[in-house]
């Protein structure tokens, strides 16, 4: 279980397979047991390289840090690994994360791909919905909170559920306290006005039913970035690579070789 430190700061990676670099970035809550099959299925081409973000999985957790500090984050990894460009894949979470990456260093990015994206939010999107359905989460802890609006988060609750939980058996679960600061870091951030200056080609990838991200926001994003495309999967909510994995893994294999 390889680890680095970034401004001060301890965390954990895995790095596995050769060739072209791809730095993969985990939603808010998850870890980098996310894409374990993703790196199974993509090492043979790639060298697949999975981030537990700061406040996440085993890397350390501080009480306090913010969206910019997960930016810096992953140059910090580039740099540390002596890496001078790569492509990047983030999934919610990630994929902010991925946008400030690819704003702040244009040139040292290959290829981007945003997952049930948004490009602002005055809180996190799960803060979001808490907050529209409050109601009906009084007297519910955080475990059934996050049960009671998956509803309202993918459309396959199925496999969905199964892809958390495997993710999240092999990884740290966030306490309360830990949860609310990953919450905290992303608030209020706004990347529209700079989305222009991202030079990589950019795929951008919605689940029609994501009640988190809804598609409008992927497609906002695609528009505003000039190299983008923008694909809406019919059948997924907020988890598209679980919900249709092998769609999923077609569509990613396909933008980054071609």
């Amino acid at each position: 279980m390889p680890e680095f430190v970034a401004n001060g700061v301890t965390l954990t990676y895995d790095d596995d397979g050769a060739g072209t670099p791809i730095i993969l970035l985990h939603g808010l809550g998850g870890n980098r047991y996310s894409y374990l099959e993703f790196i199974e299925k993509f090492k043979s081409h790639f060298r697949v390289i999975a981030l537990d973000s700061r406040g996440h999985g085993d890397s350390e957790k501080p009480k306090n840090y913010t969206l910019n500090d997960h930016i810096e984050d992953v140059i910090a990894l580039m740099d540390f690994l002596g890496i001078d460009s790569a492509h990047i894949l983030g999934a919610s979470m990630g994929s902010y994360i991925a946008q400030g990456v690819a704003i702040a260093i244009p040139n040292r990015i290959k290829k981007l791909i945003l997952v049930v994206a948004k490009s602002h939010g005055k809180t996190s999107s799960t803060q979001e919905l808490m907050d529209q359905h409050a109601e009906e989460l009084i007297g519910l802890n955080l475990e059934e909170t996050m049960a009671h609006l998956s509803k309202y988060m993918f459309y396959n609750l199925e496999a969905a559920w199964k892809y958390l939980a495997e993710s999240q058996m092999k990884g740290h679960v966030l306490t309360p306290e830990e949860q609310a600061a990953a919450n905290k870091a992303l608030e209020g951030f706004d990347f529209r006005p700079a989305l222009n200056k991202i030079t990589a080609e950019t795929l951008v990838i919605s689940g029609k039913h994501d009640g988190l991200n809804p598609p409008k926001l992927g497609r906002e994003i695609a528009n505003l970035i000039p190299h983008s495309t923008f694909v809406e999967f019919a059948e997924s909510g907020h988890a598209p690579n679980a919900e249709e994995p092998e769609k999923f893994m077609k569509v990613v294999k396909n933008f980054l070789i071609e």
